[in-house]
């Protein structure tokens, strides 16, 4: 009997992208605001480009999810403006 472990692997891995991301996108619209969807954009692009030539099934596999968490973080910056908006998450005050 063969015990296949890169599944359960990469199922953690996506776990704990998608637990990161989470905070990572709510603090970049805090700061920034949607104006830092370029470095989502090139991060996910760098990402699934890697994946193409990572030699091992696992870490290629996780490069491409964490390429395409980058690009589907795009989405979430600009849906977290609209949160912030409707008042569920607090908005930066401006410094005058």
């Amino acid at each position: 009997m063969i015990i296949q472990y890169q599944g359960f692997v990469i199922g953690i891995a996506v776990f704990i992208l998608i637990g990161l991301f989470h905070p990572v996108v709510i603090k970049s619209e805090y700061h920034f605001g949607t104006k830092v969807w370029p470095v989502f954009l090139l991060s996910g692009i760098g990402f699934c480009a890697a994946s193409f030539f990572i030699q091992s099934f696992i870490l290629s596999t996780i490069s491409s999810i964490t390429g395409i968490i980058f690009l589907w973080s795009i989405k979430e910056l600009f849906e977290q403006r609209e949160r912030v908006k409707k008042g569920w998450y607090p908005k930066k005050d401006s410094k005058k």
